[in-house]
């Protein structure tokens, strides 16, 4: 899918391809960057809730002006969040944003961690958080990555003595760090970890403060600051051309699905960090201060820095192989330390380093982007050395053991191309994230693997070994294999090379409603993922609904290609809700997943497995009226969900609104968030009002109120103030003020069981004033607050209904919830009650 709009920064980071997966092309400044890094022998970890908590100036500048190894914690993937570039919510949108973050951090030099936390949603406080969590889980993963990473520095975003302050998944990724700084270095704790790594003490704990926590810059500056360090992090880096500021901003704009798009900043800006634990440097600009970096910290390191060094204080930008018999030298130094960690973290970096020095490109390409288990693949090989100096080429394998000895000499610049086989286990596990494999809870994700916990996403399937010979010293280098191919409108391409099932089956719908006892056809897309597929698909129901033939068979000739088969399903005569799923039978296999792919221009295509199934809901509903238009606006499925029940829904183009364009609809719903991103309807508002005022029924969904609130003058007929009020507990009781109003009682009659099986909340951005003209229709709150009446209002308007709603209809109509389908057809059939 393409962006819906054209997002444009300038041409900073020019280099910086729209395709993640291409080659890094270096230049001789980023070598020498990276030899920087490479004699600096600390890390900091920075640790928040979601992606877009970061803070990305402060990463930058740790990364690219300390040199440090940096790395962000995100705790969620953010799967509770919403999307304003395309379709996919909670595990699908947990993808996307994973892959925003690693966006990011290719642009800041930051690494990515997670933990197996899921993000439920908005949560007002920490006792929630964890409790839904399961802190234990959640803390354990926070130290198994300090253990990993060994951070020196850790740098939490929020702070850990304000619960209730801010969202509870916030305070809580603050006060698990808090308690995890120490418990890392206590082999008492997670023992079981200590298998596999071992135990770790980070010397500093810090808070990045502003003026915001203190609510206003006037507090901020009488506060007092005696533990505070601020850095100046709008520093200019003269071998990137850019400044901190402007890094920081191409990272956090990678986050566009939740519309973190911005304008480059410069100039100077500082970040306030404030000790928690640990001594406090006495150079109040070096956070690292007292801490040894240099490779003096490790045994042996001294005669590593001894070679390092000397390159850098002398790098030739103008001929940086001259540097690569040094760099081969450091590389064999690096192998004689005895400190387990930076060995492995330094001889990567020196890896890259002498690649980039000599120019050797080295790839491994297969020609489809995907294949299946059992399969036998042919992979091309490109060796080319854009050095003179004598490096071989002595043989390349695969992680399955195919080893070709070739011993051929890389020429100065002369390609070397051949091509070699890949067998493909029968056993392998598919491509598709790894935290998706099993099923999980509402607050967290099931990891069976301890390797795989933290890690942002699952390792390649298959890499190449490139065995390499540098003047008598052997380097082993391994590759990915990826696909490459080209567009006529964009050019050379990259993607992930993949491990799929032979076919995938999949609905259209993820909800089908069945409002009578009538049947429905029911189309399944078989998609084959090899050619010449041939077997059966088995449609599994419930118990009490009825389907025409249970098994059908199919056939298809190209890879590729689909194939529909059509079931007839009849619901019970009662009320019923259930799931069905197909099960595809080829070559003695039972595949039941389902292929979503997540293809966006600023990350790497996406293949996702799920399982593959449909709720199927038998709910008896009445409505009135069949004509609805329908406004998008931050994207929802509430149009799909109302056609689902039989209404004709048209989406309309706030451009087409004008005076008596509105007439032929029986309701028009606005989307959520449509005064927020759409600002053309600032403009249509007023035609909106006429349709009202004329008789029609305007069903207006939740908007976002900021700082200031919505900037919108004419947002209703009558005084409304929207706010931040919202009710995170979806199972919290819900009562009815206006018992006998119409929009509790036609067409369908509204009661306490239609607010059960509601999904991730009630709902959000309640207003919390309105003129006398609304009547508020129902009551709720979470444990210990007040009831909030803001959720449902409605206010006549000439000879029209003019409805406000925060309640998640856009979240409760996909999930099939039958309560909430009542109720939203009751509010587009009060235009005929009234006029009855």
């Amino acid at each position: 899918m393409r962006l819906p709009w054209v997002f444009f920064i300038g041409i900073l980071f020019s280099f910086q391809l729209a395709d993640a997966q291409a080659p890094k092309k270096n230049t001789s400044s980023d070598i020498f960057h990276a030899i920087q890094k490479l004699n600096f022998l600390g890390s900091a970890l920075y640790i928040a809730a979601h992606p877009d908590d970061e803070n990305t100036r402060l990463i930058s500048y740790l990364s690219n002006e300390t040199k440090a190894k940096t790395a962000y914690l995100s705790l969620t993937r953010g799967d509770g969040g919403q999307n304003l570039i395309g379709p996919e919510l909670r595990e699908l949108l947990g993808v996307l944003r994973t892959q925003e973050l690693l966006a990011a951090r290719r642009i800041d030099g930051g690494e990515q961690f997670f933990t197996r936390a899921n993000d439920f949603g908005y949560s007002k406080h920490p006792k929630e958080t964890l409790k839904i969590w399961n802190k234990e889980a959640v803390l354990s993963d926070v130290i198994w990555v300090i253990r990993n990473f060994k951070p020196d520095v850790i740098i939490n975003r929020f702070d850990h003595r304000s619960p209730g302050s801010t969202h509870g998944h916030h305070t809580s990724s603050a006060m698990l760090s808090y308690e995890a700084f120490d418990l890392a270095n206590n082999p008492n704790i997670y023992p079981e970890q200590l298998k596999k790594t071992d135990i770790w003490q980070p010397k500093r704990l810090f808070f990045n403060t502003s003026w915001w926590f203190y609510g206003s810059e006037d507090k901020f500056q009488k506060a007092d600051k005696s533990k505070m360090i601020d850095l100046e992090v709008g520093v200019y880096y003269p071998l990137k051309g850019l400044s901190n500021n402007e890094i920081a901003s191409l990272a956090s704009s990678q986050h566009l699905c939740q519309g973190f798009g911005r304008l480059a900043t410069r100039g100077s800006e500082k970040e306030y960090i404030e000790l928690l634990k640990g001594d406090l440097p006495k150079n109040r600009s070096d956070i690292f201060d007292g801490i040894n970096t240099t490779w003096s910290r490790v045994e042996g390191g001294a005669a590593v820095g001894k070679i390092l060094y000397e390159i850098e204080n002398n790098f030739d930008f103008a001929q940086p192989s001259r540097h690569l018999p040094k760099l081969i030298e450091g590389y064999r130094a690096i192998l004689k330390i005895k400190d387990e960690h930076w060995k492995e973290i330094k001889k990567k970096e020196l890896e890259e380093i002498i690649q980039a020095v000599s120019g050797l490109y080295l790839e491994a390409t297969s020609a489809e982007s995907n294949t299946y288990p059992g399969s036998n693949i042919v992979i091309n090989i490109e060796a080319l050395n854009r050095s003179n100096a004598k490096i071989n080429l002595i043989a390349v394998s695969t992680s399955t053991d195919n080893r070709i000895i070739k011993k051929i000499a890389l020429k100065e610049n002369q390609k070397e191309l051949f091509q070699m086989n890949l067998n493909v286990p029968e056993n392998i596990g598919y491509t598709s994230p790894y935290w998706l494999n099993a099923k999980g809870s509402t607050g967290m994700y099931t990891v069976e693997d301890q390797n795989l916990i933290g890690k942002p996403e699952t390792p390649k399937a298959f890499k190449v070994n490139f065995e390499l010979d540098f003047n008598g010293f052997t380097i082993n280098i391994e590759k990915p294999i990826v696909y490459r191919y080209s567009k006529p409108e964009k050019g050379e391409l990259y993607q992930p090379f993949e491990i799929l099932p032979e076919a995938t089956a999949s609905f259209k719908d993820k909800v089908i409603i069945f409002s009578n006892s009538e049947p429905k056809e029911i189309p399944v897309t078989i998609k084959a993922l090899k050619d010449n597929v041939k077997g059966e698909l088995q449609l599994c129901f419930g118990k009490g609904w009825k389907v025409d033939q249970e098994i059908k068979p199919f056939e298809i000739a190209k890879k590729g290609d689909q194939r529909i088969l059509k079931f007839v399903l009849t619901p019970p005569m009662v009320e019923d809700e259930n799931y069905i799923s197909p099960i595809i039978k080829v070559d003695g296999k039972e595949i039941s997943k389902e292929l979503i792919e997540i293809s966006y221009d600023h990350i790497p295509k996406q293949s996702v497995l799920m399982p593959s199934e449909t709720k199927v809901v038998r709910l008896d509903i009445d409505k009135n009226g069949e004509n609805i238009g329908y406004i998008e606006g931050a994207g929802d499925e509430i149009p799909e969900s109302l056609t689902q029940i039989g209404y004709k829904v048209q989406k309309i183009d706030p451009s087409d609104i004008q005076a008596g364009s509105l007439t032929k609809f029986d309701a028009i719903v606005v989307g959520i968030r449509a005064y927020n991103v759409v600002d053309e309807l600032k403009f249509k508002q007023r035609y909106l009002l006429d349709y009202v005022k004329d008789g029609g029924n305007l069903i207006v969904q939740y908007n976002t109120a900021g700082r200031n609130g919505l900037d919108m003058e004419n947002l209703a007929p009558y005084p409304l103030t929207i706010s931040r009020d919202r009710v995170t507990d979806e199972s919290s009781s819900v009562g009815i003020l206006a018992k006998t109003h119409p929009l509790v009682n036609y067409p369908n009659k509204i009661t306490q069981d239609d607010f059960n099986g509601w999904v991730q909340e009630r709902g959000l951005y309640f207003p919390n004033q309105w003129s006398n003209e609304f009547t508020p229709i129902l009551a709720m709150n979470d444990e210990g607050e007040s009831a909030l009446s803001g959720s449902l209002l409605v206010a006549p308007y000439g000879k029209g209904n003019y409805i406000y709603t925060g309640l998640s209809f856009f979240r409760e109509l996909p999930a099939g919830v039958t309560g909430a389908y009542r109720l939203f057809a009751n509010m587009l059939s009060l235009k005929q009650e009234t006029q009855k």
